[in-house]
């Protein structure tokens, strides 16, 4: 994320906010939450609301669950706030609700007309300072999701600001899917009605209709398979890939849109939903090549239904080894909200298997574990789960596929295109919480793999491991280490949301033919220390943000950005964004660089485009095609 700031809090404090957290919420509700038939035993920190429900219950509940996770950055706290199908609000008493950090809100419908809510699901900016200087930014909003249901927008009772938008001022690691916005009133991706400076930095959009959204200060937004009545300007990186009223990208750079009729391979998030007899099923959308709008136009996303039976329902504390059971089974798996400590690889050897996290559930590394591999085999599914290195260093956070004979010994399959191992909502985490250590977050070793948005971030901030040194964070970069981000060795691998931030060498290193990538965003890492530090072995200054190998011979990228905020050592130098080889079948259309504020990058890709500099601070230096 652009420059980011928090406030910094010690282990006392973040205890005492925890323990007031609970006791705020656990006194909210006078009643406890209408639960279907069949519905396995989810954990204290899913609520469900039933339409029954008066709209004040519902409104203190969820909101005494934000007002614990708004400034919880860092901590532990997980929820998913689940809506049955039915009305909430109405004219006369709009149901109002703030979300916060790891938070899942999402109807139980089969689709998104299932659940109506008349009022509005926020999110507002964070202020990081005082009084006197308040920095209102929407820049660490992280980690949140809204989805599946029908918002009827109603700023009743709000100021005149507030009653101007539903704001979802967010950053990296949110998604919202498959959510059908109504009324006259305009979605804004930014909240315009704090003191400011109101900078945003996400984000994504799939499966969901919209009348006028607000894009405002956001710097990079992928919006993908959805409908839109009207897009508001652009700040860098605006990208739609088969979105019907999507704007026209002819006068790219000004304004900076990158426009796909449509999407080359997309599939659609699993959800849990419930069924006309009450139980709880996943629905699991199909694969599709070449897609536009939204999936569920003629009614529920085609797809398959898995009952929840057929889950083994997780819950934080379960050992890797009753989990890993229960996979060999034949069990899909639901990760319930928390966090699971991992110290072996939870391994997933089946076709089609799911792999569905609530409330952003988070895999934790113990002892230098590799916490998720998954088999080279179709149709796998891992869905909103986060992935954190811990204090032992890994080889790898996420591995799919093998690089010892995967085309043999796992299973390879050449038919992926039809059904993908597919990663949706996955994010990774090198810091932040904790201190993390990791050479490569993410592998994908196995063809035809579909990443649909994923945010991989070495931490530029945190809590534990960042201890200031002399230029600033000096001892971060010995701290918190992850070298590489992201390898991609497999063939035809598509990936439609693509951020990649701060690692110590490469954050992208593409090696296998036939990829695709809908938006690429990326920062440098802020903490070198020196341009020692920040030189590669042949002497070339610096490493780029997205790199593709020099063997490939196609590849193509729809727009991208590499950002440079040098604030350890603002004299550090960075040759290029983006290196790849020079030949008719690697394209890259419409990418950039920018600076921050502190460092250099020579040229945007390989050696054409203008210097990015402090000469040129938030003015991007683009690309609009290459070669």
């Amino acid at each position: 994320m652009a420059r980011a700031r928090t406030a910094r809090r010690g282990g006392v404090a973040v205890i005492a906010a925890l323990a007031a957290a609970s006791f705020a919420v656990s006194g909210a509700a006078a009643a406890p939450a209408h639960r279907t038939t069949g519905a396995a035993d989810l954990g204290p920190n899913v609520v469900v609301f039933d339409p029954s429900m008066p709209v004040a219950q519902i409104q203190a509940k969820a909101n005494a669950i934000a007002d614990a996770q708004v400034d919880d950055e860092m901590g532990t706290g997980r929820w998913s706030l689940l809506f049955e199908p039915g009305t909430y609000g109405s004219a006369e008493e709009p149901l109002q609700i703030r979300v916060g950090y790891y938070t899942e809100v999402a109807g139980l419908g089969a689709s998104p007309s299932d659940v109506v809510v008349h009022g509005k699901i926020e999110t507002y900016n964070r202020c990081l300072g005082d009084e006197a200087n308040p920095n209102c930014i929407a820049l660490n909003n992280f980690w949140r999701t809204l989805s599946n249901l029908t918002l009827e927008i109603d700023g009743a009772g709000q100021d005149g600001c507030r009653a101007s938008a539903n704001f979802w001022a967010v950053s990296q690691a949110v998604s919202v899917r498959r959510l059908d916005v109504r009324g006259g009133t305009n979605f804004s991706l930014m909240d315009y009605c704090t003191a400011g400076p109101q900078y945003a930095s996400g984000g994504f959009i799939a499966d969901s209709r919209f009348g006028t959204v607000l894009n405002g200060s956001q710097q990079q937004w992928l919006t993908r398979n959805s409908v839109i009545g009207a897009w508001t300007n652009g700040v860098w990186n605006q990208v739609f890939s088969g979105v019907e009223g999507a704007p026209d990208e002819t006068a790219f750079p000004d304004p900076p849109y990158t426009t796909l009729d449509r999407t080359p391979v997309s599939r659609e998030k699993p959800y849990l939903y419930v069924d006309a007899g009450g139980r709880y099923q996943v629905r699991v959308p199909t694969a599709v090549a070449d897609s536009r709008g939204i999936s569920w136009a003629d009614g529920m996303t085609p797809g398959r239904s898995i009952p929840l039976s057929e889950f083994y329902v997780a819950h934080p504390g379960d050992s890797v080894a009753t989990i890993d059971a229960q996979l060999a089974r034949g069990k899909n798996l639901l990760l319930t909200p928390g966090i699971y400590d991992v110290d072996r690889s939870i391994r997933v050897n089946r076709a089609d298997t799911v792999v569905l996290g609530m409330g952003h559930a988070t895999l934790t590394a113990v002892n230098g574990a590799t916490p998720l591999v998954v088999r080279d085999v179709p149709g796998v599914i891992v869905a909103g789960v986060t992935i954190d290195a811990g204090a032992v260093e890994s080889p790898v956070l996420l591995q799919v596929g093998s690089t010892q004979g995967r085309h043999l010994a796992l299973g390879h399959h050449k038919n992926a295109a039809l059904d993908p191992i597919t990663l949706s909502d996955v994010y990774f985490r090198v810091g932040g919480p904790h201190v993390g250590k990791v050479d490569t977050a993410m592998r994908i070793d196995a063809d035809g793999v579909l990443i649909d948005h994923t945010w991989v971030w070495r931490a530029d901030h945190g809590v534990e491991g960042f201890t200031a040194g002399v230029n600033g964070d000096t001892d971060r970069w010995n701290t918190n280490t992850g070298l590489t981000g992201v390898v991609v060795t497999g063939d035809d691998v598509t990936a439609t949301g693509l951020f990649v931030e701060h690692f110590q060498q490469r954050n992208l290193v593409w090696e296998g033919n036939g990829g695709t990538v809908v938006l690429f965003q990326n920062e440098l890492p802020y903490d070198p220390p020196t341009q020692a530090d920040w030189t590669q072995p042949d002497g070339t200054l610096g490493y780029p943000g997205y790199t593709v190998g020099a063997d490939v011979r196609t590849h193509r990228l729809y727009g991208g950005g590499v950002y440079v905020f040098n604030q350890n050592n603002p004299s550090i130098v960075t040759a290029s964004g983006f290196s790849v080889p020079t030949r008719p079948g690697v394209q890259l259309h419409h990418v950039m660089t920018v600076n921050l504020g502190a460092g250099t990058i020579e040229h945007v890709v390989n050696d054409t485009g203008a210097t990015a500099d402090t000469s040129t601070v938030g003015m991007p230096r683009f690309v609009v095609d290459y070669p």
